[in-house]
């Protein structure tokens, strides 16, 4: 396999035909401090994902206060909100440095998770009028915007301190850190909610039972649901301490030199370039365009397993006697370390650094998986289990290894935030498409207990996943030139 591109004109940079640059060799002690700079900024980024779907563990713990269309509104307006907030806090993060932009972001979501849980407290305890849906709005869409910061401070601060050879490795970090984050909102938060319940369950969990222990809940008379925003709040804001104390932005800031990290650039100097004109140089940039279209059709097949799949068990009745529903963080967890950890390594390992092939495999798998899905609703809980695990592992694996990984790879860190902000922005809109689209395409009321009625949303995924595999096979050979090879 060459290092050749398919489009020549991919980078805006002069480029040579040698690719990147060779990986250099670090010592023992640099190693350590760049542990020490994204392991907590990994968990930070895990828990800003408990306090996004945390609204998906409340929907249920909550029965009939939101309805189905009412929960997609929510999240989809969120979405559309995280969304369009990257067009502000990309650049803004290319500006003030990614540690500045992920303590905005987790301070920023820790209160608006304050104030959601704050809500649930005063209409029990202090009489509110306000309604649920309306002030979940506004405060979920805050908490969005504030939530966007993640995204792309991770990418920026990952970025100089690492080579493009072994991005694919933090890639893996980074997918892992995103199945623990699911893991923490659904298991934890379920745990959370059975800790909190009016009327206890007959036997608690390790991780309620613990909830139950330090916070002294349950069995109040009322159902706590406050404690599912409350808890992850109290989490982030033990991590924006430790942030505080290690995080960096580069090797130089901690102490350590520089090092070329062989990655393209979509300007001729490498510099810092106007929003606008970045986002036109993407649109134009025959690789980094693509990467946009296979993270908004990630964004429709994540959001579409990930939020939909619980509330079709629930639905249908088997969420509680089925184990991967009964266990759905914990099986999210496994999925997104086993897509994460074969998406980087075969990326470096077998395809030199490319990170389309392995895109293009998982999408492949998505394929099969969604018809499967499609076909076998009425039949074995398995089938539709197996599945939807199935894609939840090819999709963190994609959205790792393109947005995390890809995007800084093509466009170079000091466009960084910009750059994954638009992509990251995509997958977003995906992800409010499928809310929006779902919640009117799912069944209601008695029809939704029967599980063939639920074809208008796997077939909505059959689509998204043709257009992923398609577009991943477009820029298979691609690979970044180094701005500096000589």
């Amino acid at each position: 396999m060459t290092e050749t591109t398919a489009f020549p004109e991919a980078t805006a940079a002069p480029s040579v035909p040698s690719g990147p640059t060779e990986m250099p060799s670090h010592s023992l002690a640099f190693r350590v401090r760049r542990a020490l700079n994204w392991f907590p900024l990994g968990l930070a980024y895990a828990f800003l994902y408990m306090g996004r779907y945390n609204l998906n563990v409340s929907k249920t713990a909550m029965g009939d206060v939101l309805s189905k269309a009412e929960f997609g509104e929510i999240f989809g307006v969120g979405a559309i909100v995280y969304g369009w907030a990257f067009v502000i806090n990309g650049p803004l993060t290319d500006r003030i440095g990614g540690r500045r932009s992920m303590l905005i972001g987790v301070m920023g979501a820790l209160i608006a998770n304050v104030l959601m849980g704050l809500t649930l407290y005063a209409k029990v305890y202090w009489g509110w009028s306000a309604t649920v849906f309306w002030t979940f709005m506004l405060l979920y869409a805050v908490n969005m915007y504030f939530q966007s910061f993640g995204a792309v401070a991770i990418v920026t601060v990952k970025a100089p301190w690492f080579h493009v050879r072994e991005r694919g490795t933090f890639s893996t970090i980074f997918g892992i850190m995103i199945a623990l984050g699911i893991y923490f909102a659904f298991d934890w938060g379920q745990a959370i909610a059975d800790a909190t319940r009016a009327k206890l369950p007959e036997k608690l969990g390790v991780v309620a039972s613990i909830v139950r222990a330090i916070f002294g809940v349950g069995s109040g008379g009322v159902d706590q649901n406050w404690w599912l925003f409350f808890i992850p709040a109290i989490l982030l804001l033990v991590f924006w301490v430790i942030m505080l104390i290690w995080l960096r932005d580069t090797p130089s800031h901690a102490g350590y030199k520089d090092f070329d990290t062989g990655e393209a650039s979509i300007s001729d100097d490498g510099e810092r370039l106007p929003v606008k004109q970045i986002f036109f140089t993407l649109l134009k940039h025959p690789v980094l365009r693509i990467i946009c279209l296979i993270e908004f059709a990630s964004g429709v097949l994540r959001n579409g397993v990930t939020q939909w799949y619980p509330l079709f068990a629930a639905e249908t009745g088997i969420s509680k006697t089925f184990i991967i529903t009964q266990n759905w963080g914990l099986s999210m967890l496994i999925a997104g370390v086993l897509g994460a950890l074969l998406t980087g390594w075969a990326s470096d390992r077998f395809f030199a650094s490319r990170r389309a092939p392995m895109a293009g495999i998982l999408y492949g798998l998505m394929l099969v998986a969604t018809v499967v899905m499609t076909f076998g609703l009425g039949s074995s809980p398995w089938v539709l289990g197996l599945s939807a695990m199935v894609v939840s592992m090819a999709v963190i694996g994609v959205h790792g290894i393109m947005s995390g990984t890809s995007t800084v790879d093509f466009g170079g860190t000091k466009n960084g935030g910009a750059a994954v902000g638009i992509v990251d922005g995509l997958v977003y809109l995906g992800t409010a498409l499928q809310s929006l689209a779902a919640g009117r395409m799912t069944p209601k009321g008695d029809e939704a207990k029967i599980a063939t009625n639920w074809t208008g949303w796997t077939g909505f995924l059959i689509p998204f996943a043709i257009m992923g595999l398609l577009l991943s096979l477009r820029i298979w050979k691609e690979l970044p030139k180094s701005r500096k090879a000589a």
